[in-house]
């Protein structure tokens, strides 16, 4: 929200949503244990060499790291070969694709039941 919620911009709300759930992802912390320490493929690998080549290593990358979908982390070159966007305009881009193809579930007859109910007892009151 800018000018206490006269304007909005939904490319900083989807830029609000990346960062705070990179922050929930640091907050979780990290798992310490036999697995996630991977004491025997460090052994087997050897110290000093490349463990991004380890199967292992790569799972629990994918698995612990946080995966932005704004944040572009290539190598500028690559960033470059891409088109060189910046967050702000993926997230542009993004909140329109979303405003333009997103079909929302309806919720369920029960729920409208009960937002009518709420809506109807605070309009007596």
């Amino acid at each position: 929200m800018l000018e206490l919620g006269v304007t909005f911009s939904y490319a900083q709300l989807l830029i609000d949503d990346e960062i705070a759930a990179m922050v929930k992802r640091v907050v979780q912390g990290i798992t310490v244990n036999d697995e996630t320490l991977a004491v025997d493929i460090i052994k087997q690998v050897g110290a000093g060499k490349d463990f991004l080549g380890v199967r292992h290593t790569r799972d629990f990358m994918a698995k612990e790291q946080s995966k932005p979908k704004l944040i572009d982390r290539r190598m500028r070159g690559a960033w470059t070969n891409r088109g060189a966007k910046s967050m702000a305009e993926r997230a542009n881009e993004k909140a329109i694709e979303i405003l333009e193809n997103h079909k929302p579930t309806p919720l369920p007859d029960n729920v409208l039941k009960t937002f009518k109910e709420i809506i109807q007892r605070a309009e007596e009151e």
